[in-house]
């Protein structure tokens, strides 16, 4: 029996999803976001692809997380940039779209806890969630908990000053991690010093273990980078664990036995925390997101709704 319907958006794809009564998706399926084509056709989008979920699957309750700064007690997100939303109460319209119980989260913080529950950090107390992608945010779970911060921007861990006075960030700041150490930043620094364009990440990798001079600058160059950034997260936080997500986690031996030694080398009074892969990929903001919904009904937390 179908639970809830979970939705994760981002720049490129809607994942959806369905859970059953352990919030664990059983079945999934995307729609392509059209950010191109302005933020309210992206909510429309978003409502048609909720509205399919619901009609298919007769849920009792919905979740859906979301990227950028998202206020999840307001039920708004705050800013989205790559989807031009600004100040929207999602939560409620969602709410009034399915006549359901709707809970928002963080795509990040979101796939921070489906960790916690049934990925890599299961059974820890305290751990980092650090999905390398196209950006680097980071998840602080505590007690099984995310800290979202006084003002819902906790985590930014890509904007994080690691090179003073380097790379121009899109953040309006100089040298941010996200500048260096994401997958979007490797290929696009190894297009600039080869002048070969259509690389990416991946293919960075793999040229890096075979001895492609440059890609082993690039790639180290954003390892080293990683792991001053998690350092400091080390020395503020103390995790248990420090789990990697994101495309590059899929990477295997060649990221993380070299990131994990940078970090060693680096640490003095810390305790090396343990540095694992994330188990959930790509699912993981689905999967938070499916048991935000199921926590609202097995809690019977309030759902407010407003009228458009």
């Amino acid at each position: 029996m179908t639970r809830v319907i979970a939705l994760d958006v981002g720049g490129t794809y809607i994942k959806g999803g369905a859970a059953g009564e352990d919030g664990v998706l059983r079945e999934t399926d995307r729609w392509f976001t059209g950010a191109e084509r302005g933020p309210d056709a992206v909510l429309e989008t978003v409502l048609s692809a909720a509205r399919e979920l619901a009609d298919r699957h007769r849920p009792a309750a919905a979740g859906i997380a979301v990227p950028g700064i998202v206020d999840e007690a307001a039920g708004a997100v705050v800013l989205a940039a790559n989807l031009g939303w600004h100040r929207l109460p999602v939560r409620d319209w969602l709410a009034e779209e399915l006549g359901l119980p709707v809970a928002l989260g963080h795509d990040v913080r979101a796939g921070g806890l489906a960790e916690a529950r049934i990925g890599a950090g299961r059974g820890s107390r305290d751990f980092l969630f650090v999905p390398v992608g196209t950006g680097i945010a980071a998840a602080l779970m505590s007690d099984g908990q995310s800290v979202t911060g006084s003002h819902a921007r906790a985590g930014e861990l890509g904007h994080l000053v690691v090179r003073p006075g380097g790379p121009a960030c899109p953040c309006g700041g100089r040298g941010c991690l996200e500048t260096v150490a994401s997958a979007a930043a490797i290929a696009r620094r190894y297009t600039a010093a080869t002048g070969e364009g259509g690389v990416t990440a991946k293919d960075v990798g793999e040229r890096a273990v075979a001895g492609d001079q440059t890609a082993v600058m690039v790639w180290n160059e954003a390892i080293e980078a990683l792991a001053d950034a998690l350092t400091a997260a080390i020395t503020l936080l103390d995790p248990e664990r420090i789990v990697i997500g994101g495309g590059l986690a899929r990477a295997g031996d060649p990221y993380f036995a070299p990131l994990r030694a940078a970090v060693a080398e680096r640490l003095t009074f810390q305790t090396l925390p343990q540095l694992l892969p994330a188990q959930l990929g790509h699912e993981a903001g689905c999967q938070g997101a499916a048991l935000l919904a199921h926590d609202l009904l097995a809690h019977d937390l309030p759902h407010p709704k407003v009228s458009r």
